[in-house]
Formats: structure tokens, C-alpha cells, sequence
């Protein structure tokens, strides 16, 4: 069942994210930036076609096992924008991820989050489209990243920057309500879990796996559970 798009939900989303005692982490070692999770509206079965071939961003990227890395069958009703990153990126090449990046000096996360959204896809919207913010996330490869949730107050049309992002995707919400997800795996390499969200053809990881869990846990049921805990797979560590 989709989430329907209405004004409801996003008064359920400012108000579980003004109730939340927000997780801030601070680290001088580590960069600050933030991304955008925007919230849009979509159509069921407008993505039955992946607009992106898989040799245009995989990059050699490990794929698991009966899984293509297709995002094909994922719209409809409430969803949020997820990008594929380019493959010639110096960093996190061919990764799924939010629009976000460095905040530039002086700047706020929201501020940044918004700048970023409108570089790399192409959207400008203002600050009050902002609902709020969800937990801090510290990342292996050296940032805190902080999610800016915005209501993006309809379907948008993306325009993404070519040089940083392959394609946008508009992928539902009730995807992240799937009984399958989330997974937990154990690695050698660390005693914290690692997080995958399962969507269309593929395994979100951390730390986009972990900010769209918190968007299920808190923005759509009210759960305060931290996520800053969950380990991303080793590829993603660099």
C-alpha cells in the first residue's frame, strides 16, 4: 500500500521531528555536511524502466547475490528522491545517495542542504519547505552528516548535474515499511551491524541506509531509536 501525499503526512513528519530530542555529534577531526531528503509526490508504475544502464555507474562495485542494481518498480504515492552518483566521482563513486555535501564556511545545515539540492538536481526550494532535522550521522570517511528533511510540495522535476549524478529516482516511503527491512549483517571488520535497506534491485547501506531507517523510524512512526550506531559495509569506509 503507497503513502499517500497530502497534508497529513507532512504535519506527522514536522511533528515527530520538532518532538525528537535530536542526536548532535561533534568531532573537530571529522567535516561537517548535510543532505536533503525531500519529500515528493509520484506515480505507481512510472519507473518500470531503469533510465540508467548499469554500465554507465557500477565501476566494478561488488553486487549481491540476485540482485541487479536496478531502481525499477519503487514509485508511487509519497516517496523521497535518492540519486545514483556518478562513477568517475573521486569519492563514493557509483554509490546511492542523498543530494547533500560540505557545508561551505559559514553556512547552516540547511542552508548547505538546500545549495546542494539545487547543484547537483537541479531543485531550489526555500527554507521553509524544511520540516526539520533527523540524528547526526559520523561517517567512516571522515564527516558528520546531518539529514535535512523538505517537503518538496508536489512531483518536481529533477535536473541532475551530470559530472555528480547519474540518475534521481523517486522511490515510495511504504518501500521502507517492507517486512524484509531493515537487514542486519555482522562483518569481521567491525562489532557494530551493518544496515541495508532493501529497494527495487538493490541493498542501501549506510550512511544513506541509515538516514532513510530513521526516516521510517522516526518521520513515519514516531520512534526515537538511534541509528548512529549502525556500521557501513567497508567499501563504503574510504
Amino acid at each position: 500500500m503507497t503513502i499517500t501525499y497530502d497534508d497529513a503526512l507532512r504535519e506527522r513528519m514536522r511533528r515527530n521531528l520538532a518532538g525528537h530530542n535530536r542526536r548532535e555529534v561533534t568531532d573537530p577531526t571529522k567535516r561537517h555536511a548535510a543532505v536533503a531528503v525531500v519529500l515528493v509526490d509520484s506515480e505507481f508504475g512510472e519507473d518500470r524502466v531503469d533510465p540508467a544502464p548499469v554500465d554507465a555507474w557500477i565501476a566494478g562495485r561488488p553486487m549481491p547475490d540476485a540482485l541487479d542494481g536496478r531502481m525499477v518498480d519503487v514509485s508511487g504515492g509519497a516517496s523521497f528522491l535518492l540519486c545514483r552518483r556518478a562513477s568517475r566521482l573521486s569519492s563514493h563513486a557509483a554509490q546511492w545517495a542523498l543530494p547533500g555535501g560540505r557545508l561551505d564556511p559559514g553556512e547552516t545545515v540547511v542552508e548547505a542542504a538546500l545549495r546542494e539540492l539545487d547543484e547537483e538536481v537541479g531543485l531550489r526550494l526555500p527554507d521553509t519547505s524544511v520540516l526539520g532535522l533527523l540524528d547526526d550521522y559520523p561517517t567512516r570517511s571522515g564527516y558528520i552528516i546531518t539529514p535535512v528533511v523538505v517537503w518538496g510540495g508536489g512531483r518536481l522535476d529533477p535536473c541532475p548535474s551530470p559530472d555528480e549524478v547519474v540518475a534521481v529516482y523517486r522511490v515510495g516511503m511504504h518501500h521502507l515499511l517492507r517486512d524484509d527491512s531493515p537487514r542486519f549483517i555482522d562483518i569481521p571488520e567491525s562489532p557494530r551491524p551493518v544496515v541495508q535497506i532493501p529497494l527495487g534491485n538493490d541493498l542501501i547501506h549506510a550512511p544513506t541506509g541509515a538516514v532513510l531507517l530513521q526516516l521510517r523510524w522516526l518521520g513515519l512512526e514516531g520512534r526515537p531509536d538511534p541509528v548512529d550506531g549502525l556500521e557501513q559495509p567497508v567499501f563504503a569506509w574510504r
